[in-house]
């Protein structure tokens, strides 16, 4: 990967004052210059994941039958995006109104991003991309009225949707099984594939790294097979 795409993935969220020790060892090999604020790029694509899990959750819980529109009209930035499509395709039923009600807000929020981070540009006088990471602020922003309807949004949806019972079990059924293969690999290395086994590093904090990886890299179908082997039996919630 590029210097650009490495210090983009290291400081997408801004600079990093205390990087924990992985960021660390890999600022101490190529410096990453921590200090300072990234790319315009790497901005952008802090804010593009915000309004791609906006948007998407929302549909993700209507499906799922964790979130109703009636509690969705509580959030006044969308219940101003319903009113919208629903003068825009009248009698048109509710479900396939929603696809249209995302489209159009993703789309709200991604113009409302590029018109106000183009005044913050033109406003500072940036032409370069040193003069990016020399701004010692976030350029690429929300309006102001935009940041505080997302702010809206995102505690509606921590409070019904990533907070909601059925989500918390499922939470913690899923860290039951991550921790419990880590605890069973590291006490017993060979059950790991003989390529993740071979190539585990004798020392840590290396070695733990490694395990996590081959974690990381599993499904959830393959994670739960291979816990059942390694572990034992698991109760898991309804839906898991």
């Amino acid at each position: 990967m590029t210097w650009e795409t490495l210090e983009g993935l290291a400081k997408h969220n801004g600079p990093v004052v205390r990087p924990e020790w992985a960021l660390a060892a890999a600022d101490a090999q190529f410096p990453l210059e921590l200090g300072d604020w990234p790319s315009l790029e790497a901005q952008v694509a802090a804010l593009a994941d915000d309004i791609a899990y906006d948007n998407h959750d929302i549909d993700d819980g209507l499906r799922a039958g964790l979130l109703s529109l009636d509690q969705l009209m509580q959030v006044p930035m969308i219940a101003e995006g319903w009113r919208q499509v629903e003068a825009k395709f009248p009698g048109v039923p509710a479900k396939r109104l929603i696809g249209e009600l995302i489209r159009s807000q993703i789309g709200a929020m991604v113009n409302d991003l590029i018109v106000s981070t183009q005044a913050r540009l033109a406003e500072g006088g940036i032409e370069t991309a040193a003069e990016v990471r020399a701004a010692g602020r976030c350029l690429v922003t929300f309006s102001d009225t935009m940041r505080e309807a997302e702010r809206g949004l995102k505690r509606f949806m921590y409070a019904n949707l990533y907070h909601h019972p059925s989500q918390m079990a499922a939470a913690e059924a899923a860290h039951g099984v991550v921790a419990g293969l880590f605890a069973a690999y590291v006490a017993d290395p060979g059950q790991m594939p003989v390529e993740w086994r071979e190539a585990l590093p004798a020392e840590g904090p290396w070695r733990s790294r490694h395990i996590a990886d081959f974690i990381a890299g599993m499904t959830d179908r393959y994670a739960i097979a291979r816990y059942k082997e390694a572990v034992g039996p698991i109760a898991l919630p309804e839906g898991f």
